[in-house]
């Protein structure tokens, strides 16, 4: 790894532990604690709890172990490396997309947000297991970029909080409709660009023998 990109390294995963130190309030189990107040009604029907309890502790478990996974240290170290890899696999497909998937209905910022969210946590999903497919059928370079893919939409939950304060930080805010649809896009359509681009130039590098086994 470049000195650039461990730069990048260091500061996504402060960032990612800053993210799930702000889900230890949560902790308590109380219905009222922070962004649930805003969710009085959603919590009245008895789906919302478990689902938003599901996705936060899921996805913060995920974040640091899918981060873990891009250090070459963990990469060398072959049983810590699947440890991690079926942690995300697990905590991605059981709690943190199931969990997204109910807490979508009840968010409530129109149609647009509706539809961005949907795709997100569906595409996650399919990223996800597809890449638990081929490492099963030792396709490592095919399962690389699918990890690539769906670590980048996990990530979303970094970028989306970041776009909400800086609308809040200078002074836009997100109450209209058309201000949540534009940081719900994007908050993981330029994470899977760059994840792409990172695929790109792991095609080019990766030897052919890898490739081969990757698409076969």
């Amino acid at each position: 790894m470049t000195v650039a990109g461990k730069l990048i390294w260091y500061f996504a995963f402060i960032v990612v532990l800053i993210l799930c130190l702000g889900t230890l309030p949560y902790l308590s189990f109380k219905p009222d604690v922070l962004f649930l107040k805003w969710k009085q009604l959603a919590i009245k029907t008895g789906f919302y709890l478990p689902a938003f309890y599901a996705h936060i502790f899921g996805a913060s478990t995920i974040l640091i172990a899918g981060c873990l996974q891009f250090s070459k240290k963990v990469q060398s170290n072959i049983p810590l490396h699947r440890l991690l890899g079926k942690i995300y696999v697990f905590g991605v497909l059981f709690f943190a997309a199931p969990g997204a998937y109910v807490m979508t209905f009840f968010i409530n910022r129109g149609t647009g947000v509706f539809i961005s969210f949907l795709l997100q946590n569906t595409l996650w999903i399919i990223f996800t297991a597809s890449a638990w497919v081929l490492i099963r059928k030792r396709k490592i370079d095919g399962h690389i970029m699918m990890m690539n893919r769906s670590y980048a939409l996990a990530f979303a939950a970094v970028t989306l909080r970041f776009y909400i304060w800086a609308l809040k930080v200078f002074g836009y805010g997100v109450a209209f409709e058309n201000n949540y649809v534009i940081i719900a896009l994007a908050s993981w359509i330029p994470n899977l660009l760059i994840a792409e681009l990172f695929n790109y130039y792991h095609r080019r590098n990766a030897p052919a023998g890898n490739l081969e086994r990757a698409t076969n």
